[in-house]
């Protein structure tokens, strides 16, 4: 599996207690920590780890706020000393919740978890979705049959992403970072951690704060890309 961990919990006692116990997962390597949220964001957005151990009270940021400023969210495991947080942690697609003192057996099974997510993840993005397809969306008692090519705009929500397409939007139970994997880099691209842009709805494009920039759709919308995807779309364009 070879997954790359991050551990983030305001306790540094915590974070060696873990540390510890994920030694017995070889496939796993912890390529970093923090017990400063703040930090943590900074280091999770340059690491790209496969899998967060994220705590949820912590100073200045919790662990929800946390993932929101995330340019991408990876796989999450919770792991907390209080189980009210635990329906607010699967809203935002947590592969589990653990509660402190951590059960070693219910630490193996939730690494488990994370395996078998990872063989359902390839097992789905083995074929592209090309933009000659139709992808079928039933949002509450209103179904679409949607051709991918007339879908403009990806917006995260939650665990759903809103789907933008003609003038109509919808939701579908999948992840952004499923949707980016499902689809056809040539004409989708992520735009920063909660849209992903059909090049082929760019109306204008212009440069925007501390060398990003500022996309504007035909629809009307306006799209900022994050400073990492500003370099990349640079990169793929040539702006």
């Amino acid at each position: 599996m070879n997954k790359k961990c991050f551990l983030v919990d305001d306790e540094i006692l915590a974070i060696k207690e873990l540390e510890t116990m994920l030694k017995v997962f070889p496939e796993l390597e912890i390529v970093g920590s923090s017990d400063r949220a703040a930090k943590a964001v900074e280091m999770i957005n340059s690491l790209k780890p496969d899998l967060i151990f994220l705590d949820i009270n912590m100073p200045g940021m919790n662990g929800f706020e946390l993932l929101e400023n995330l340019e991408e969210t990876p796989n999450v495991i919770f792991v907390t000393a209080y189980d009210e947080y635990a329906i607010q942690a699967f809203e935002v697609n947590a592969l589990d919740y653990i509660l402190k003192p951590v059960n070693p057996e219910r630490l193996r099974d939730a690494i488990n978890k994370i395996q078998k997510r990872t063989q359902s993840e390839k097992a789905n993005e083995s074929e592209k979705l090309g933009i000659d397809k139709k992808i079928f969306i039933k949002d509450g008692e209103k179904c679409y049959f949607v051709p991918i090519r007339d879908i403009y705009l990806i917006e995260s929500e939650g665990n759903y992403v809103k789907v933008y397409f003609e003038n109509k939007k919808a939701l579908l139970h999948k992840s952004l970072t499923y949707m980016e994997n499902r689809l056809t880099e040539e004409v989708f691209f992520r735009a920063n951690r909660q849209f992903i842009l059909n090049l082929n709805f760019i109306k204008n494009i212009e440069p925007y704060f501390n060398s990003t920039l500022l996309v504007e759709m035909k629809t009307g919308q306006k799209i900022d890309l994050s400073q990492r995807q500003s370099v990349k779309f640079r990169e793929i364009t040539g702006v």
